[in-house]
Order: C-alpha cells, then structure tokens, then sequence
C-alpha cells in the first residue's frame, strides 16, 4: 500500500470437503470474531500449502513477494 505500507491478505488452506471459503465469508467471520477493521483481510489467495521452514513455520517472505507480483501484474506494472 502507498500510505500504509502494508495490506492484510489472507493465505488459506481449504478443507478437501466442502466449497473453499469466500473473501465475504472470511471478512465476516473475522469481523464477528472482533478483529479489527485495519487488520482484516482484503485478498484471499487459497493454497494446497503454504511455504516452510524446516523447523515448521511458516514462510512469510516468498508469500508478501508473491503478492507483490501478483499486485503488480493486476496493475500493469
């Protein structure tokens, strides 16, 4: 984000059963749960995993520069 630096996007992984969740559904249920509106999700990208160390954890620098390109490749850039 120009102002902000950052936008909040969430990576999620689906339940094989059932419809995978919509960014409305998610934004709802943060929302209910009393998230704040600034730290709310305004992307959804759903994945089958998600990058990780080999202690386990996630890795959140390959998910922000995916974003990043996809972000820029939407806007031309």
């Amino acid at each position: 984000d120009a102002v902000m630096g950052e936008r909040a996007c969430a990576f999620v992984i689906a339940r094989a059963s059932g419809e995978p969740p919509t960014l409305a559904a998610l934004a709802a249920h943060v929302a209910g749960a009393g998230l704040a509106p600034f730290k709310r999700p305004e992307r959804l990208e759903l994945r089958a995993e998600l990058p990780r160390t080999p202690s386990g954890k996630v890795q959140k620098g390959p998910l922000r520069d995916e974003v990043a390109a996809l972000v820029a490749a939407e806007r031309g850039f």
